[in-house]
Order: C-alpha cells, then sequence, then structure tokens
C-alpha cells in the first residue's frame, strides 16, 4: 500500500524525497489500514459470547457513540454520533459489545445509510431484541470540503426495525430519551 501513496503524491507533482514527505507514504499506508481495520473483525468475535439471560423489557439505549468512518464515494470522512435502542426479549448484550459493533461497521469503506442499516440488523440478529432503533447524525467532509461546501451540515439516518417500526410510541420514545441532557 505504501508504493500506492506514494505513486499518488509523485501525481499531484510533489517531490516524494523532500524532507517533510520521506515517510508520508508508510504512515498514509498505517492510517488507511487503521482506519478500514472493521474488514479484520467479525460481529462473533467482537460479541464474544458476551449475551446474557434478562427478564429486562424496557428500552435500553446507548447514545452519542462517537464514530469516524470513511466515505466509499470519496475516501474522505464522516464524523457523527450514533444512538442504539432495543428492546431486550430474554437476552441483554454487553453494553461496550454495542459501542464495538459500531466501530466494526464505520471502520470500513461506507455511505452513512449502509451503515446504519448494517449497525441495527446485526443488534437485532444478535439479541433477538423485540425492536431495534439506530439513528446516526454525521457530518461529512466530502461535502465539506469538496464539492457544494457546506460547513454546517449534518446528515441523519435511521433505521427502526419491529417494534420501533410498528409501534410510533416506542419510537417517540427513543426519539425523546435521545434528545435529553443528563
Amino acid at each position: 500500500m505504501e508504493s500506492y501513496f506514494k505513486k499518488i503524491i509523485e501525481a499531484v507533482g510533489e517531490d516524494i524525497h523532500r524532507d517533510g514527505l520521506k515517510n508520508t507514504p508508510q504512515r498514509a499506508a498505517d492510517a488507511f489500514q487503521f482506519l478500514t481495520q472493521g474488514y479484520q473483525h467479525s460481529v462473533k468475535e467482537i460479541v464474544n459470547n458476551a449475551l446474557f439471560e434478562s427478564d429486562s423489557d424496557e428500552m435500553i439505549i446507548v447514545k452519542d457513540i462517537e464514530l469516524y468512518s470513511l466515505c466509499e464515494h470519496h475516501l474522505l470522512p464522516f464524523i457523527g454520533k450514533c444512538h442504539v435502542a432495543y428492546l431486550p426479549k430474554g437476552k441483554i448484550i454487553g453494553l461496550s459489545k454495542i459501542a464495538r459493533i459500531v466501530d466494526m461497521f464505520a471502520k470500513r469503506l461506507q455511505v452513512q445509510e449502509k451503515l446504519t442499516k448494517q449497525i441495527a440488523e446485526t443488534i437485532i440478529d444478535i439479541t433477538k431484541a423485540s425492536g431495534v432503533g439506530v439513528i446516526i447524525e454525521a457530518k461529512h467532509l466530502c461535502m465539506m470540503m469538496r464539492g457544494v461546501e457546506k460547513q454546517n451540515s449534518v446528515m441523519t439516518t435511521s433505521v427502526m426495525l419491529g417494534t420501533f417500526r410498528t409501534d410510533r410510541r416506542t419510537r417517540a420514545e427513543f426519539l425523546s430519551l435521545i434528545q435529553r441532557n443528563i
């Protein structure tokens, strides 16, 4: 990968031997591998059997999970936060596992719409919850740094599955709770 970054730097007209750029191809390759490490992980590995019997059937929410991803169209970052809620049905998942699932999918080349759906479908598949809601709010550098150059735009995506889709009250409770500042 280092050799490709070297070619890209040279293609823009830079001197790859210049002092500030001498090690940049390797650093860029290392950074890109870090930013796309989600391909190296699986849901099974991430969850690692952290599912626990529970008689809880009330909404569980993890909000403001920060995420960093790369737009698959321009390879520029999008940065934001993810809110995940589920209604358990016999099993709960370890708290940190929800954030790790978000990270695993975010650290792949993505579009926000697909990322939101992958997280929701994975949570419902693993927990067998009666419903899952996922909302992502993010700023996209591909829209801020190039193209229309809109600095204050935020994209919001949501996926509601099960009870979150069919019961307006459940969806409203989720939306209300993620708006609160505790």
